[in-house]
């Protein structure tokens, strides 16, 4: 396709005539900035690759302590659960409320994200008090 207009080796042409008749002063401050700029370039990647480092290691240790806080949580259930089924094997007559007991929490204060359980808690309490008669 023929065109009138520069093509490629014209404008490559004129390039390298504009930069040979501009002045000294705008072609050494073109270099200089040019070098300014690679210089810019090359601390951030430095700092970037810094930052991945230091984000991979935060990550590793977090991971690290989640595992630590999943053990001892499996720890402590399965210790509690232990005593729990040791706890229901010793069945004697009378011993029931004191089960129940164990198993409630009679402090209002100590659960704040929990439902709303004072009119249960408040039964429970009248039957240990007075218990029903059959």
């Amino acid at each position: 396709k023929e065109s009138n207009g520069p093509t490629d080796c014209y404008a490559a042409i004129s390039q390298v005539d504009r930069l040979q008749s501009e002045p000294e002063s705008i072609r050494k401050w073109r270099e200089e900035q040019k070098e300014r700029l690679e210089q810019l370039d090359a601390n951030s990647r430095k700092q970037e690759a810094e930052w991945k480092e230091k984000a991979i290691k935060e990550l590793e240790e977090w991971y690290a302590r989640q595992d630590e806080k999943l053990e001892k949580t499996k720890a402590s259930n399965r210790a509690a659960e232990e005593a729990f089924v040791n706890d229901a094997e010793e069945v004697f007559p009378g011993t029931e409320w004191e089960r129940v007991a164990q198993l409630c929490d009679f402090n209002p204060k100590s659960s704040k994200q929990a439902k709303d359980v004072s009119r249960m808690r408040s039964v429970l309490i009248s039957l240990k008090q007075a218990p029903l008669v059959r």
